[in-house]
């Protein structure tokens, strides 16, 4: 049987250790192997993983310039959550360490989201399905 697939979102923060601190306030831990100066590397689940790297790092990876995620879209990365009750606990997690709620809570009936943009601001979606779309 093959390892699961795995993911690992990289993201250019321009403080490290303001995002550390920030992401540890919402209860996700980092793993020491692959965090140093320039990278932190922060663990959602046994196969989601966060590149938290450096701006001058991160710029090592690609020849095209850093867009400024608090003026541009570059992504918006959903999370799901097991219950509308964790999906506010998060959000109220991230909101009282400082991130911003860009868009009111949308209710679909079969899901709930709510997000947040973080202090590099990049959008984050937390959801919780409930059913399938009717």
């Amino acid at each position: 049987m093959a390892a699961p697939q795995m993911i690992f979102v990289n993201l250019p923060v321009r403080d490290l250790d303001a995002s550390k601190a920030f992401f540890t306030a919402l209860g996700y831990a980092f793993n020491p192997r692959f965090t140093n100066q320039d990278a932190a590397c922060m663990v959602i689940s046994d196969t989601i993983y966060v590149m938290l790297l450096v701006e001058p790092f991160f710029r090592g990876f690609t020849p095209r310039p850093l867009c400024d995620a608090r003026s541009h879209t570059e992504v918006i990365t959903c999370l799901s959550a097991p219950s509308r009750a964790a999906v506010d606990a998060l959000l109220d997690k991230a909101l009282a360490a400082g991130a911003d709620e860009p868009m009111p809570a949308r209710d679909y009936g079969f899901m709930y989201q709510r997000g947040f943009q973080d202090l590099d601001g990049h959008l984050w979606e937390i959801a919780h399905m409930d059913g399938e779309p009717g």
